[in-house]
């Protein structure tokens, strides 16, 4: 039977490897997005272009409150 199966499935292969690629890019996104050293960096650039004048003290606050809850939810429960 696991032959037939996969004969019978053989036409469906590509959209089977399409969707893996795709769960495989989806993982290594988020990995990136919620790595502590990529959100510190991310932090680091965000103080320089505050310190340089580039946002405003609310625009900063905002996106540093962004970034310190990607960095929790990066380091699980």
């Amino acid at each position: 039977m696991g032959l037939l199966s996969e004969v019978l499935m053989l036409p469906a292969a590509p959209v089977r490897g399409t969707a893996w690629v795709l769960r495989q890019v989806v993982t290594e996104a988020e990995r990136q997005y919620y790595d502590p050293a990529t959100v510190q960096r991310e932090l680091a650039h965000l103080v320089a272009a505050y310190e340089a004048g580039e946002m405003t003290e609310d625009e900063f606050e905002a996106r540093e409150d962004e970034l310190l809850d990607r960095l929790a939810a990066g380091s699980g429960p």
